[in-house]
């Protein structure tokens, strides 16, 4: 998935006596904002209600990523930051969610006693119960993979209505045993929602002010979810879902490229509502370094599945994901890699330095120095800016679709996104949240672009 981040703050002071209350602090991927909702909807089914304060909380989840270095280490450090709370109230339940659970398991209540329940990412459908467990003093673990499917069995609370985006887990699991990944390990292995509960999940949305649904897996385009006549990809999805009124826009990511079929490369020329966006991640341009990680495929490959995407959507806006410094990488290999970059051209792109994983292939492998991995991140990150500051100065003088969002800092501001996912800020707007409207760009800041709107035809 895409650039670890984190959600949320912990503030420091007395709890407020009121109805239960429950705190997420999300980590990671869009992956993890989707199950952190689904977490609290179904904690909402035993009578909870969200807060944005650890300290105004009577249940505290941290909802965890796995993908970068030091993972489990910051999570610690982050229960070491809760433990006044949780002496301050002895009644508060901490729980450890998400892929750090899943690998540490057990191991997390030795070395925490803070803790009071761990639950991983293909069985949070069984939180609720095991709040309840933890109400009677028991320290329940649950990291398996069930054969149920835990979006049917989570408990639901009440409908809420949703701001115009939204995300819609599709598929889980990866089978692609890249070298440096520890997904398939955390997550299992691939399996797709049948197209029928996705499709419902999706009208639901809309009917509660979703106007964007951009769907996710870790492998979303190795889509094969049960239709009505057989195994639905991808691209049949998309299709169905663009028929869901109400529904203007659609996008998904995290793909892979041996995975981007025909049919779904055709969506992207004649989908309307498919969004001219796509996040293709390639890691390296080096087929050695490829080979090493396990990807199945060479830049060639690569460059040649940008080339038939472009031909059907020659608007395209690509972004990717790169790790420098992979264990035997050479120079030549890092200049293969920047000339890569340099051919495709890209919107945006999520750079890192390769951090070992724990169980994964490449962790045994041995390091190159972390001053030549600092150097070779700062000379990729640099190119990637100069395309991005290129695509977003293309956009100056064009219009594009723009589905605002929310108001902005200045008064009369709405902050919105294109078409190609650009942030948008367009000054004495009288457009709503929710709304999708021509905006003519006038401006590229480093972040974002500037816009007005385009008068409405009488």
């Amino acid at each position: 998935m895409t650039a670890p981040k984190e959600t949320a703050a912990i503030q420091a002071g007395p709890i407020e006596a009121g109805p239960k209350k429950l705190f997420i602090k999300t980590y990671g991927c869009q992956m993890n904002v989707y199950d952190s909702e689904r977490m609290a909807e179904a904690m909402g089914a035993n009578g909870y209600v969200t807060t944005d304060r650890a300290d105004d909380a009577d249940m505290i989840l941290l909802n965890t990523c796995h993908i970068r270095e030091k993972a489990a280490e910051k999570v610690y450090s982050e229960l070491g930051r809760l433990r006044p709370l949780k002496d301050a109230n002895p009644d508060l339940k901490i729980g450890i969610a998400g892929c750090v659970a899943q690998a540490e398991g057990e191991e997390i209540l030795k070395r925490a006693p803070v803790v009071d329940l761990v639950v991983g990412p293909q069985t949070y459908h069984r939180l609720p119960a095991m709040e309840q467990a933890a109400r009677a003093g028991a320290r329940p673990v649950d990291t398996d993979f069930p054969e149920e499917d835990k979006f049917e069995r989570l408990p639901k609370g009440p409908r809420a209505s949703r701001g115009p985006t939204a995300f819609l887990t599709v598929q889980e699991g990866c089978d692609k045993f890249c070298a440096f990944c520890v997904v398939p390990y955390t997550r299992g292995a691939e399996v797709s929602r049948p197209a029928e509960r996705l499709l419902r999940e999706a009208r639901d949305l809309v009917e509660r002010g979703v106007r964007e649904i951009t769907l996710l897996g870790q492998n979303v385009n190795g889509y094969h979810g049960e239709g009505p006549d057989g195994t639905w990809t991808l691209a049949r999805l998309v299709r169905a879902l663009a028929e869901i009124d109400g529904l203007w826009r659609i996008r998904y990511t995290t793909s892979h490229p041996n995975d981007m079929t025909d049919d779904l490369i055709a969506a992207h020329g004649d989908e309307a509502k498919l969004m001219p966006y796509l996040h293709l991640p390639v890691q390296s341009g080096s087929d050695r370094i490829l080979k090493a990680m396990n990807r199945k495929h060479t830049a060639q490959d690569y460059l040649r599945l940008i080339e038939r995407l472009r031909k059907a959507r020659p608007d395209l806006a690509l972004s990717g994901d790169f790790i420098v410094g992979f264990p035997g990488e050479t120079d030549q290999d890092f200049e293969d890699t920047l000339g890569l970059v340099r051919a495709v051209g890209y919107h945006s792109a999520f750079t890192f330095k390769y951090s070992a994983r724990p169980g994964t292939p490449a962790a045994e492998r041995p390091v190159l120095p972390e001053a030549l991995l600092d150097e070779r991140l700062h000379r990729l990150q640099a190119l990637i800016t100069e395309q991005q500051k290129a695509a977003q100065l293309a956009q100056v003088g064009r219009e594009v679709g723009v589905l605002f969002e929310k108001t902005g800092r200045l008064p009369g501001q709405m902050v919105g996104k294109s078409d190609y996912l650009h942030a948008v800020h367009v000054g004495d707007c009288d457009a709503k949240p929710g709304e999708l409207r021509r905006v003519r760009i006038t401006a590229s800041a480093p972040n974002s672009l500037s816009g007005e709107l385009v008068p409405v035809p009488a």
